[in-house]
Order: C-alpha cells, then structure tokens, then sequence
C-alpha cells in the first residue's frame, strides 16, 4: 500500500466524519441530559428554549450564548408537557449578578405550547444573564425554575464557517506535503510507524 493510497483513505475518513450527522447533532442523545436547551420545571417536566437573533444572525439558533447585545433578539419556549398549557406562566429576564430587570411578561396561558418573547433591542451589555419562568397555577404554590445564558459572546463559529476552516487546514497540508520533501518524508515516516 503507497503512501498516497493511505492519504486518500485518511481524507476519505476526515470527510465521513465531517458530514457525519453525529458530530453536528442538537443535544446528541435521546436523554435530556445531553440537551443544553432543554431545562426541569419540576422532576420529569421539561420545557425546550431556543434564542435567535435574527437582524444580525438569520435561522441560527442560540441557547446558552447569545454573540450580540442590542440587536433584536427572540426566545422561543416549547413546553415538551401538555398540562403547561393550561397554566399561566410568567417570564423574566434578569441581569446577573446585580438581579437588574431587562425584560418582564406578566403571566399569561398558552394553549399553543410555543411562547415567543420579544426583546427588541436585545440585552442592554454583555454578561451574565437569567432567565426566570414562574407557573402561577390557579391554586396551590407558584414554581420558579431558571436557566442562565451570556450575551456579547461574539460571532458564532457556524457549521459552514467550520467546515471552511478544516478544509483549508487540510488542504494546506496536503499541499505542504506535495511540495516540501522534508515535511513529506516525515509523513510517510509516520504513517510506515502506523502500518507497522
């Protein structure tokens, strides 16, 4: 087996995983607990949050870091349990650690199990932030359950942008190998270790 042939095989491999679905999969698993936008109302109830910001980042979904402060900025609730609906809900956005307000809905009911929060002008700076949801059911205690998230993280690197970077990595590798007789030689060095 030449060298080049085992190249090939290697690059054959690197795009396979690539465009695996696997590595770019939400959440990974059929669990809860891989899902990073999936948090607990109370055991065994799960509500589903997703952040967008659409004026600067279009169709890209956020959850626990948000790259922009003052642009308009979306959060979307999925409750994954049909009782929530028939409860009202309150949501909260709070800065943290100060506990400063940024954005408050008073308690409302659901039926459609999507609530769609608006932040028009987004979060006031970059930092800490909280999101606090509260069931208000018609009688009995109210339930608070939180989930914290950070704003002004930066430009997302984006599947697209990822796969750029890899194939440019490697593409300039490879013509380092094909041009460069020390670089090439050692390559094949390793690569006969590897055989061997």
């Amino acid at each position: 087996m030449n060298t080049a042939h085992v190249l090939r095989k290697f690059c054959l491999t690197f795009l396979g995983l690539l465009f695996s679905a696997s590595i770019w999969a939400h959440g990974g698993a059929a669990g809860t607990d891989t899902d990073q936008c999936k948090f607990e109302l109370e055991p065994g109830h799960w509500i589903h949050y997703t952040a967008y910001q659409p004026a600067v980042y279009q169709a890209q979904e956020f959850c626990g870091s948000l790259p922009g402060t003052t642009t308009k900025t979306q959060l979307v609730f999925d409750y994954q349990d049909m009782r929530y609906r028939n409860m009202a809900i309150e949501f909260e956005v709070t800065k943290e650690p100060e506990g400063t307000r940024v954005f408050f809905q008073p308690a409302a009911k659901h039926k459609s199990g999507t609530v769609n929060l608006e932040l028009p002008n987004g979060v006031p700076e970059p930092g800490q932030y909280l999101i606090h949801i509260t069931l208000v059911p018609d009688q009995g205690e109210r339930l608070d359950a939180h989930m914290a998230f950070k704003a002004g993280t930066g430009e997302p690197i984006t599947k697209t942008n990822l796969f750029i970077y890899l194939l440019a990595a490697f593409a300039g590798l490879y013509a380092l190998y094909l041009s460069n007789a020390g670089f090439k030689k050692t390559i094949d060095g390793l690569i006969s270790k590897v055989k061997s």
